[in-house]
């Protein structure tokens, strides 16, 4: 499985400067990156298989994004990785690009008696306050008028949310704000943010395992973690009014209202786009490099998501991970090109 596929993670630690040195990659056969606990999974599959035919290795130490985004600023990682694209100007700011490596999605995770995945149906304004701490039972009469029929226990509702910084609680958080005024002002959406209620997991894995072991409890994940730990997911209702489950066509829906090549440093968001088939909490995972770092070094980052974007496809949808189309990553290839000389 994929959490045992890559058991170590490399940081570089540099001695009085913030950029690699020419000498860190010198001769070396690992690339080092940090971040994103949504890309793990894949990330991890493409890694493993890569070391097979290249002899190369990819330590990838999952730590949010938040985490992610601080090392590469600091230059100690050879890549960093973030479900929350940063702006361009914080991009120029900081001797940094970025560009996108897959879509995929998350979803609302519970834990409740009796109910089976899929069963429950949430929307965004209820999730919002529930997150808000304004509805704090199961059996409220606003998400009672969202699965009539089902028998909905009176059970005091655990939020669980991400501790560290992370871009997937930046995915959550820009959807919520989208579908509640009172969310948009009162907390907004970053990697890190106010929680009004709740308790924090550490990772996507950390948010998974709480909501396993407390009865009663509701988080957010992506989709591939769902998958992996069999775990009780609700189903949404998207932009269109249409109830939609979590699917791999379904963030593909919501990428296919969006072009990559036309945005600046390919700086895009995915949630609550339009469409019947639309997956309404959808969205990506950029890498982030320096364009300071040694010409090696990116070389051989870019050649790592070079061989995933070539080879790696059906590595990604068996996880439900979404392949960039040939033209982003066509795109992608001429921003290297002009950003970094390779």
């Amino acid at each position: 499985m994929w959490k045992q596929l890559i058991k170590k993670a490399a940081v570089l630690m540099l001695a009085g400067t913030a950029v690699m040195s020419q000498s860190a990659f010198a001769g070396s056969q690992s690339i080092t990156g940090a971040g994103s606990t949504w890309v793990y999974p894949l990330v991890a599959k493409w890694a493993a298989v890569y070391e097979k035919k290249t002899g190369i290795q990819v330590n990838y130490q999952s730590i949010g994004s938040g985490g992610g985004i601080a090392q590469i600023k600091a230059g100690t990682v050879a890549f960093g990785a973030s479900d929350m694209p940063l702006t361009p100007e914080v991009l120029a700011t900081n001797h940094l690009i970025q560009f996108p490596t897959a879509i995929a999605g998350e979803d609302m995770i519970v834990n409740i008696p009796g109910i089976k995945p899929g069963e429950l149906i949430l929307n965004g304004p209820v999730v919002a306050d529930i997150y808000l701490g304004k509805i704090k039972k199961w059996n409220d009469p606003a998400i009672q008028a969202l699965n009539k029929g089902l028998a909905l226990p009176d059970m005091d509702i655990t939020v669980v949310h991400r501790s560290d910084g992370s871009g997937t609680t930046f995915t959550f958080a820009n959807y919520l704000s989208k579908l509640s005024p009172e969310w948009a002002s009162k907390v907004g959406a970053n990697t890190s943010i106010a929680w009004p209620v709740g308790v924090g997991g550490k990772g996507n894995e950390g948010v998974a395992g709480f909501v396993k072991q407390i009865r009663g409890s509701i988080g957010y994940v992506e989709y591939a973690y769902i998958l992996e730990n069999h775990l009780s997911y609700a189903r949404m209702y998207n932009a269109a009014g249409k109830l939609v489950s979590p699917s791999l066509k379904g963030f593909q829906a919501a990428a296919a209202h969006i072009d990559f090549t036309k945005a600046k440093d390919f700086y895009v968001i995915l949630t609550d786009q339009p469409g019947d088939d639309t997956w309404p909490i959808s969205g990506c995972t950029w890498q982030i490099l320096r364009t300071d770092a040694p010409k090696a070094s990116n070389e051989m980052v870019t050649n790592f998501f070079l061989w995933g974007f070539n080879h790696g496809q059906e590595m990604a949808r068996s996880i439900a991970f979404g392949p960039l189309p040939p033209n982003t990553v066509n795109a992608i290839r001429a921003y290297w090109k002009h950003n970094l000389g390779i």
